[in-house]
């Protein structure tokens, strides 16, 4: 862990209590924001590769929610690694993570695939699934799992882009997008856990 990433980890706390008292955790939730259709594409019918280069056809996750997470290690918001793993191990019976470091926001992903995977691992225990480096803001090279994902045309409701990293997308047992929850929402915060649960 760099001098950086020491610090922003030391920071984090203070970070969350900033954004919460400016009012800047916010969600959203189609039945209340929007109305929400069948989606145009399938969730199921998408995949993305593993950090590791293996494939996950997202046809393999009917059943479970999925939680999809762009994020960074040399982000004010890393230290949600931490919380992403507590999440997964409290509820890796309903749901999966499924992790998509990015470099979209300031440089804040520079490293490799193998760098990346060895950054969490040794820094938070992350047994998550983690994606291969990506784009998740919306250019030609868009990752096409974050094209349905900010698309009301393939999603049904939401044309949402990631605000920063680890902005995060909830999708469930059915395939149907219903929740985004902006950086700055806690994956351990009660609506996220109540998303989960519910």
């Amino acid at each position: 862990m760099t001098i950086r990433q020491r610090i922003l980890r030391v920071l984090y706390p203070a970070l969350m209590g900033v954004t919460k008292i400016f009012g800047k955790s916010r969600s959203i939730k189609p039945e209340r924001d929007f109305p929400i259709t069948e989606p145009g594409v399938p969730f199921y019918s998408l995949s993305a590769t593993r950090n590791d280069g293996t494939e996950i056809s997202f046809a393999g996750l009917k059943g479970i929610k999925v939680l999809l997470v762009n994020t960074a290690s040399g982000c004010g918001y890393t230290g949600q690694y931490s919380e992403l793993q507590k999440l997964y191990e409290l509820y890796h019976e309903r749901v999966i993570v499924l992790a998509f470091p990015s470099n979209d926001f300031k440089e804040q992903e520079k490293g490799s695939d193998a760098e990346i995977a060895r950054f969490c691992k040794l820094n938070f225990g992350i047994t998550f699934p983690l994606m291969k480096r990506s784009d998740v803001i919306k250019s030609a090279e868009q990752h096409p799992v974050y094209q349905w994902l900010t698309d009301a045309g393939k999603n049904g409701w939401c044309n949402q882009s990631p605000e920063w990293n680890f902005s995060k997308y909830l999708v469930n047992e059915s395939g149907m997008l219903t929740h985004y929850f902006a950086p700055s929402v806690s994956p351990l915060s009660k609506v996220v856990k109540e998303a989960i649960s519910g």
